[in-house]
C-alpha cells in the first residue's frame, strides 16, 4: 500500500508540475478550478508527430484530421493511473452517439518505449473496447514530443540489476485535446470529471 500511494503522489505531482509549467509560460491561459481544465488554445503548437502504430507501419497526425483528438501519455504497464485513465475515457466515449464516437479518436503516446512495442499497446487498448490507438517510437521520438507539449515523465533505474526490464515510469496524467484542425483546445489535468470533459467534447464536434 505505501509503494501504491507513493507512487500515486508522485505521478500527481508531476501532472501539477507539468500544467505549472504551461501556466507559467503563458499567463492567460484559463483555468476552470473547480473542473481542473485548462484552456490550451493558442497556447499551445498543433497536433503534430509521426510515431510507430505496427510493424513498419507509422501513424501521423495528418491521418487523424477531422477528428477531435484525445491525447494521453501514458504506459501499458503502468499499475494504476494510466488503466483508470483509459477507462474513464471509454466510459466517456461510450456516453455520445454514434455518430459522435467516430468523430473522437484517443490516442495512447507510450513514454515507456523500451517495453511498449506496437504489438503490446494494441492488445493493451483493445481491452478497453474504444477504438483507441496506441503509439510509440524511439527514446527520442518519445522525449521531442514530451518536449512539444510539456509533459513530464521519468524512467526509473531498475531496483533489481537481476531484471532489467523490471521498472516504474512516474507521469503527468494530463489529457491533451485537439480539435477537428487539430489545434490544442484544452487540458484535463486527468479523466475524473467525465460529463465535462462529454460536453467540451461535443461543443467541440458542433
Amino acid at each position: 500500500m505505501t509503494i501504491f500511494l507513493k507512487k500515486t503522489r508522485i505521478a500527481l505531482s508531476l501532472s501539477l508540475a507539468c500544467l505549472g509549467v504551461v501556466a507559467s509560460t503563458h499567463s492567460t491561459l484559463a483555468y476552470s478550478a473547480e473542473t481542473s481544465f485548462y484552456s490550451t488554445r493558442n497556447h499551445l503548437p498543433k497536433l503534430q508527430f509521426d510515431l510507430a502504430i505496427g510493424d513498419n507501419q507509422r501513424l501521423t497526425a495528418k491521418d487523424l484530421e477531422g477528428k477531435v483528438v484525445l491525447v494521453y501519455f501514458g504506459y501499458t504497464y503502468c499499475p494504476d493511473v494510466c488503466p483508470t485513465t483509459m477507462a474513464e475515457l471509454a466510459l466517456m466515449k461510450s456516453s455520445l452517439t454514434a455518430q459522435q464516437q467516430e468523430q473522437v479518436q484517443v490516442l495512447m503516446i507510450s513514454v515507456d518505449p523500451h517495453r511498449d512495442t506496437p504489438k503490446r499497446l494494441a492488445q493493451y487498448l483493445e481491452a478497453f473496447g474504444m477504438g483507441a490507438l496506441g503509439v510509440t517510437g524511439t527514446e527520442r521520438e518519445i522525449a521531442d514530443i514530451a518536449k512539444r507539449y510539456r509533459v513530464a515523465y521519468q524512467i526509473e533505474k531498475p531496483q533489481n540489476p537481476e531484471y532489467p526490464t523490471m521498472y516504474d515510469v512516474m507521469h503527468a496524467e494530463g489529457i491533451y485535446v485537439f480539435d477537428q484542425q487539430g489545434r490544442a483546445s484544452f487540458l484535463a489535468s486527468n479523466s475524473h470529471d467525465i460529463e465535462t470533459m462529454r460536453d467540451r467534447i461535443i461543443e467541440l464536434l458542433n
